[in-house]
């Protein structure tokens, strides 16, 4: 069945399905799509996704194209009503899979999520995916890395790198910085930081260890140590409740300073693994104080120290992550759970946020100083080095 054309409506003509036989003969496609706080997209935002999708210049792939098809006539038409193709129509089996795999989301929701996913795409291009989020939090501002909304009282800071999943560069550290002293200063109530695609995040971005400047290893090891203390910082003194909506897998940072949120939830498909030992480094995110303080010395060191990974009732059950839903409802129950919270009389809640972290702010101040400083030891170790450099030989040879 290679090379069969999947004849699609209108707008999405370009997207040519090939090697079908290959999706059609497993299991039926999940899509498992990043879901927002808002009510929907509107109509024109829905029109000018159609029109950006037309610039693409890259193939997105068979299933991102079959998650664009979906989204589309969900937004379209509303949940999948029609009768399943029989077995030898192995192309229509394969879109009607991946329609019925949304379920029963909203149009409204399907055509926000199908803006955020072209936006995504065009912005993994090297485009913008500005008009095609919903309405900017605060002042307007946009961001290269980030598609940040405001919606419900609820501000979302979405990593938006889905082909490098999500991976933060030097660049994006900057960009969830700014964005947080955006979202203290709004009028939200709370502010919630999810991933676009199916990561959550994979942690640093390894390229940032080979833009090496002028001054060499030292004045790298400076400046990332500096950025690094300021990125941790902008966890520790955020004044509002802070919600991490972990909707896949996430590694490293990441996964290092949900122990400074206030809720983390978790689609059940979703790991955290920090494999720092196996890159010549140490822990950041203040989660060498954070973690043994959640889930106890003997689990913290299996994870910080011997790169153990954590499924989501794993860390649910460890105390790292709230609560954990089937992932086909995750991203309904929680936007349904946290538009509620959002209701919430806003000072009463930065109050009472204030009186469980204050205790400790400083002693987190110190412990993220003194991560940094062993960060920054390590980053210009002949043993760090030699571990990254292992690691790129290896995913060269993969």
């Amino acid at each position: 069945m290679a090379g069969v054309a999947l004849k699609l409506s209108a707008p999405l003509r370009f997207l040519k399905l090939r090697s079908l036989s290959r999706l059609s003969s497993g299991p039926s496609l999940r899509f498992h799509t990043a879901g927002s706080p808002v009510m929907g997209a509107t109509v024109e935002q829905f029109e000018q996704a159609k029109n950006k999708m037309s610039t693409l210049k890259n193939d997105p792939g068979n299933e991102a194209k079959l998650k664009i098809y979906a989204l589309f006539k969900q937004a379209s038409q509303g949940p999948c009503n029609t009768p399943k193709p029989g077995m030898l129509d192995f192309v229509g089996k394969v879109k009607w899979d991946a329609w019925n795999s949304l379920g029963s989301i909203s149009q409204d929701e399907a055509r926000q999520q199908y803006c955020d996913f072209i936006g995504s795409l065009v912005a993994a291009e090297g485009g913008t995916s500005a008009s095609l989020a919903a309405e900017p939090a605060g002042g307007g501002a946009t961001y290269e890395t980030l598609l940040v909304t405001t919606e419900d009282k609820i501000t979302t800071i979405k990593l938006n790198r889905p082909a490098k999943k999500n991976a933060i560069t030097t660049e994006m550290y900057n960009d969830i910085i700014a964005a947080l002293d955006q979202a203290a200063k709004d009028d939200s109530v709370i502010t919630v930081i999810t991933g676009a695609g199916d990561f959550y995040c994979s942690g640093n971005d390894l390229s940032n260890f080979t833009k090496i400047p002028e001054g060499g290893l030292q004045e790298m090891a400076k400046k990332g140590g500096d950025l690094l203390r300021s990125y941790v910082k902008a966890y520790i003194d955020f004044p509002k409740p802070l919600v991490a909506v972990v909707n896949g897998p996430a590694v490293g940072i990441s996964v290092t300073v949900m122990g400074l949120f206030d809720l983390v939830y978790a689609t059940d498909r979703a790991t955290f693994h920090t494999p720092f030992s196996q890159l010549g480094q140490s822990a950041e995110g203040c989660s060498s104080y954070t973690f043994p303080k959640i889930m106890g010395i003997a689990k913290a060191s299996e994870m910080l120290l011997f790169n153990k990974k954590l499924s989501a009732e794993q860390a649910c059950e460890l105390g790292l992550v709230s609560e954990v839903f089937p992932d086909s409802s995750f991203q309904t129950e929680v936007w349904s759970r946290l538009k509620k919270y959002a209701q919430l009389p806003p000072n009463s809640l930065a109050l009472s946020k204030q009186l469980i972290r204050s205790v400790e702010k400083q002693r987190l101040h110190d412990v993220n100083d003194a991560e940094v400083e062993r960060l920054m030891e390590r980053w210009t170790s002949d043993e760090c080095f030699q571990a990254v450099m292992s690691f790129f030989q290896n995913k060269a040879k993969l």
